[in-house]
């Protein structure tokens, strides 16, 4: 099964939107949009540039823990990780991204 995005509202009404892979596990977070118009545009971005390996940045927190954020040509962070216990865990992450970020499968938590 491939990956899907979802988006979602927090509690103070704004959107984000996560991409899935496909068992189901979150491989990237959005930040918060004031507007559902522009995560979709978000989404549209990842899936754009999700295959370039040039856009993933490869970090470590203060904490030690590897992560990654995927970029646009803007420059602009698009999604970030979650910290991975290692940096070959983080790089299957970015492959997982890679693998998953051209689908078209959106499925909308917002709407009733």
């Amino acid at each position: 099964m491939s990956g899907w995005y979802e988006i979602s509202q927090s509690s103070d009404q704004q959107y984000r939107f996560v991409l899935k892979a496909g068992n189901g596990e979150v491989i990237l977070n959005s930040e918060l949009y004031k507007a559902k118009a522009s995560a979709v545009n978000g989404i549209e971005s990842v899936q754009k540039n999700s295959a370039d390996d040039s856009r993933f940045e490869r970090l470590t927190a203060k904490n030690g823990k590897p992560y990654f954020n995927l970029k646009a040509a803007n420059h602009q962070i698009i999604g970030s990780s979650q910290f991975y216990a290692s940096e070959q865990s983080r790089d299957k992450g970015i492959e997982s991204v890679k693998t998953n970020g051209s689908t078209t499968t959106i499925k909308d938590q917002t709407v009733a």
